[in-house]
């Protein structure tokens, strides 16, 4: 059986920077299914310490509140070879630290067999404001995209 890893990044205390985070609890909510072969994992801004997530999987899903160079208010799914020359952009605060985990799983050998981003564009960064409504409608959207994404992998 394939070893998944589904990691939520970002800041729950900014507003639509909780992006990951709160698609992780939601896909994991709506999937009890898959806790068998799946792990859900709260990322948060750990950085480093995700490192382990990264190297003992076969296939990684992470979600995060990014800004991509067309910033269209929408679901972006980035895998595998788009994702090294995305992430290197800098797109979003914890793209360092997920460049730097990628970096080191290969350096190490241990770089997932497929690693999927999903992320949507901010919209309000404030403390304590909670997700927008924009990114909420969004979410359905990406937790959506990262059931299909699983199906995919554990049906074949």
């Amino acid at each position: 059986m394939k070893k998944i890893n589904v990691v939520g990044l970002g800041n729950i205390l900014f507003g639509d920077e909780g992006f990951g985070v709160e698609a992780v609890r939601r896909l994991e909510k709506e999937c009890p299914e898959l806790t068998d072969s799946v792990q859900f994992i709260d990322g948060g801004t750990q950085g480093i310490y995700l490192l382990d997530y990264i190297e003992s999987a076969d296939m990684v899903l992470i979600y995060d509140a990014i800004i991509p160079s067309d910033f269209d208010k929408r679901v972006y799914v980035y895998a595998d070879d788009e994702l090294p020359a995305f992430i290197h952009r800098k797109m979003s605060s914890h793209q360092m630290g997920l460049s730097e985990l990628l970096s080191i799983a290969s350096l190490h050998g241990k770089v997932p067999q497929k690693v999927v981003l999903i992320g949507v564009p901010p919209r309000d960064l404030r403390l304590g404001s909670g997700i927008s409504e924009g990114v909420e409608k969004l979410l359905v959207e990406a937790v959506d995209e990262g059931k299909k994404m699983l199906n995919s992998v554990l049906s074949g």
